[in-house]
């Protein structure tokens, strides 16, 4: 899948994303989802349940291989065939992928594709605007506003593969602002990016939040929760523990989670 499809995977053209949002609705729901990859007979998924509100900042915690990417890529179209039921706002997830945007881990794109990081950002407006129309002064102003948001205006004709990592991650930050998505889906934003990089990217979330956006990051770091996050969401194929970070984060939990044994009377 090259560069800019995998980014817009399951767009909407401009002219249908006008589905309202079901009043007093989830920002995400997930309810008994199961999955199971084609040619495999274990369950990446099994059994989860979990919802989101407007407002908050969620942490999706597990181990390489729990399934945090999968169920992203549920929730924005990039995969399918899942058994139970998935819903943001209200309406099943592919019918609402307007309000959804995902910054994917920056291991998962190709960046020798040969586009600028004013043209990647853009491709948050093609929900909006659609693949085919041309960018109106209120996508360019949007586009701006991202580029500032991000630091990264002196950056806006480079080559994206020319960046550093934590330039491309914010070059995707940047693009999911300009969409100017109700939910935000950020798988591992944190992987291989400066202190800075990261600072301003909770920053950014943060604000996010406080003006009503859902987000849901994947990680595997547990030394920013406690600071970063208003909840989190311990993952291994299903949900081990789901709260806010002061009661779910327990040595207990972690050890369940992660796959090892935990032994109370232990003294090391």
């Amino acid at each position: 899948m090259n560069f800019l499809r995998r980014l817009n995977y399951g767009a909407c053209r401009g002219d249908e994303c006008d589905t309202p949002a079901v009043p007093h609705s989830f920002a995400l729901e997930a309810r008994d989802v199961r999955f199971v990859y084609p040619r495999s007979s274990a369950y990446v998924l099994d059994g989860v349940t979990l919802s989101v509100q407007a407002g908050e900042r969620v942490a999706l915690v597990g181990p390489n291989g729990a399934g945090k990417s999968t169920l992203l890529h549920l929730i924005i179209g990039m995969e399918q065939g899942y058994a139970g039921a998935i819903e943001v706002y209200g309406h099943p997830a592919h019918e609402c992928r307007h309000r959804v945007a995902i910054v994917p881990q920056r291991s998962t794109v190709d960046w020798r594709f040969p586009v600028t990081v004013r043209q990647v950002v853009m491709t948050g407006r093609y929900v909006h605007l659609g693949w085919f129309k041309r960018p109106r002064q209120e996508d360019q102003d949007r586009v701006q506003d991202a580029l500032e948001t991000m630091d990264i205006v002196e950056l806006a004709n480079r080559q994206v593969g020319e960046l550093s990592g934590g330039q491309q991650q914010r070059v995707m930050l940047a693009r999911t602002l300009a969409h100017d998505a109700d939910l935000l889906l950020l798988d591992e934003p944190l992987n291989h990016v400066d202190i800075g990089t990261q600072e301003l990217i909770f920053h950014t979330l943060e604000r996010l939040t406080a003006d009503g956006k859902a987000v849901v990051v994947s990680t595997h770091d547990l030394g920013v929760l406690t600071v970063h996050f208003t909840r989190a969401v311990f993952l291994d194929r299903r949900v081990i523990a789901d709260g806010r970070v002061d009661e779910v984060m327990t040595p207990e939990t972690v050890a369940k989670a992660y796959g090892f044994e935990f032994h109370k009377d232990y003294v090391p």
